[in-house]
């Protein structure tokens, strides 16, 4: 192990309050941390239905209006791999509710830009600051019971999940009734709201790695490089997620030309996938049970199921619905099974493990997003789900490698 690696390894720091909470108590940090890591995360998908009045209202054309949704991203991934790491630096309760001070101050900003180079300048900052949902969840499993830890992240990524599938939704009808700058009106006092009630609930977690920033990023690298576990959960989740990225990047062009959906009806279709949320807390249970290794493998196979019929019977507009419930289901269940698994390797190094995760999960959906979009453009609708169909059969395979290389190891 390296020097880096060695001084990032230590116990975390929590204050009595942190470590006698009641399950009452519990169960009111769980709804507002997913209260939290919903509304944070849904920053990053608010512009993506408002792209064309963004356009008008900046009078500049839609293919430049869409540079706002990659600097989003950019700035997302930036602060996945620059912000995410603080939390196990520095006091997570300061540090969340701070940024979230920052992001509400962005977002009303964004909400006055005057041009398009201001609003793409904060869409950045946006992306950036919003990582704190990626904070949170390596927070919650610190206050979770270890037997129970899978079930309390479960139900805060059922927050975090809703805030995804539902923010294209809220965006649309909050832009028809109010105009889009609206939307980041009401977004600002959400992340103030949230920044306050953060300060005001959460026990303090001082981590104990204290030798600086630049070794804590070193010791990200470290635990990239010997860490096999994570390695493999990051790579099936990235390929799983990728599957979803690509279905909901391409399935508005096909609401469209097939269905003939209007926007409204885009994002009334839209809320099916927030069934998926409920995968969350049953995948907890299941991890928490001992079983998460075979549920992973379950997962794969719904999802790569889900592409089936979505290919298959896209000229009905109710299987698309099942498929894309099914899939949600899916990301959802496989991702809290990996979270389960990284965060009981080093208690330590938990926002560190989820900046490697999350990384690369990210990376691997804005990939499959732009794979989706070109074969979406050449072959159609088939070519789009066939993208997902090949990436969740790949998570498959990666996983079924991985079991027969643990059971011969076990042997």
């Amino acid at each position: 192990m390296s020097k880096s690696a060695r001084s990032a390894t230590a116990t975390t720091s929590t204050t009595p309050s942190a470590m006698a909470t009641t399950p009452r108590n519990l169960r009111f940090l769980t709804a507002v941390l997913a209260a939290a890591t919903g509304l944070t995360v849904a920053n990053i998908y608010y512009s993506q239905p408002l792209l064309d009045l963004i356009a008008k209202a900046f009078h500049t054309s839609e293919s430049r209006a869409s540079m706002v949704v990659t600097a989003t991203q950019l700035g997302y991934a930036a602060g996945l791999i620059l912000l995410l790491p603080l939390g196990d630096l520095f006091e997570n309760r300061k540090l969340t509710s701070r940024v979230l001070l920052v992001a509400a101050v962005m977002l009303a900003a964004a909400a006055a830009s005057p041009n398009l180079a201001a609003f793409l300048i904060l869409s950045v900052l946006i992306g950036f600051t919003s990582v704190v949902a990626q904070i949170l969840i390596p927070f919650a499993a610190h206050l979770a019971p270890e037997a129970e830890r899978g079930q309390f992240v479960g139900r805060v990524m059922s927050g975090l999940l809703l805030g995804i599938l539902l923010a294209r939704t809220v965006s649309s009808l909050l832009a028809a009734a109010f105009g889009w700058r609206s939307v980041y009106v009401i977004s600002a006092v959400f992340m103030l709201t949230i920044a306050v009630l953060l300060a005001r609930t959460l026990p303090s977690r001082r981590p104990d790695h204290t030798t600086g920033y630049r070794s804590l990023m070193a010791s990200v690298l470290d635990l990239a490089r010997t860490v096999p576990a994570v390695r493999r959960r990051a790579v099936c989740q990235a390929l799983i997620f990728g599957a979803f990225s690509a279905f909901w990047t391409s399935i508005a062009y096909e609401l469209i030309a097939e269905h003939h959906l209007s926007q409204t009806g885009i994002a009334i279709f839209a809320l099916v996938g927030a069934a998926g949320a409920v995968a969350a807390p049953i995948a907890g249970r299941v991890a928490d049970a001992g079983y998460g290794q075979p549920a992973s493998g379950v997962t794969f196979l719904l999802a790569a199921g889900s592409m089936v019929l979505a290919i298959v019977g896209h000229h009905q507009l109710v299987l698309l619905a099942v498929a894309a419930v099914l899939l949600d289901l899916a990301v959802q269940g496989h991702q809290v099974l990996s979270q389960q698994e990284i965060y009981a390797l080093r208690p330590d190094a938990r926002a560190r493990i989820n900046t490697v995760f999350m990384g690369t999960v990210f990376t691997g959906g804005a990939v499959s997003s732009a794979l989706s979009g070109l074969f979406y453009q050449t072959y159609g609708w088939s070519g789009a789900g066939g993208v997902c169909l090949v990436l969740a059969t790949l998570g498959f395979g990666v996983w079924g490698v991985a079991a027969i290389l643990r059971g011969r190891t076990a042997s």
